[in-house]
């Protein structure tokens, strides 16, 4: 969902995004990335993770998007994440 906003320039409208929807996830050697459907990245250290940090390449691929793009699942690892929580920004370890 997203909000068209007045403004006082030329352009008008602005975009502003309301919510944030996975639609696919990559891994490299340090970082997960969440792509939304807004455009937006989210990049958070694999070491937040230990589950998905220990995991193969071929694990981490195996993931699903549930609840809408609410939420990331890795069934064989029987690891869950949501999307909210990614972008607040928790730093899993210290918790």
């Amino acid at each position: 969902m997203a909000t068209l906003v007045e403004s006082s320039s030329k352009l008008g409208r602005a975009f502003v995004p309301t919510s944030a929807l996975a639609k696919l996830v990559e891994f490299d050697d340090r970082l997960m990335h969440v792509h939304l459907t807004d455009g937006r990245i989210i990049s958070v250290p694999l070491i937040w993770f230990p589950l998905l940090r220990e995991a193969s390449p071929e694990q981490r691929a195996r993931y699903e998007i549930g609840a809408g793009g609410r939420g990331l699942h890795w069934p064989e690892l029987d690891e869950d994440l949501s999307v909210a929580g990614l972008m607040a920004g928790v730093d899993w370890q210290a918790a």
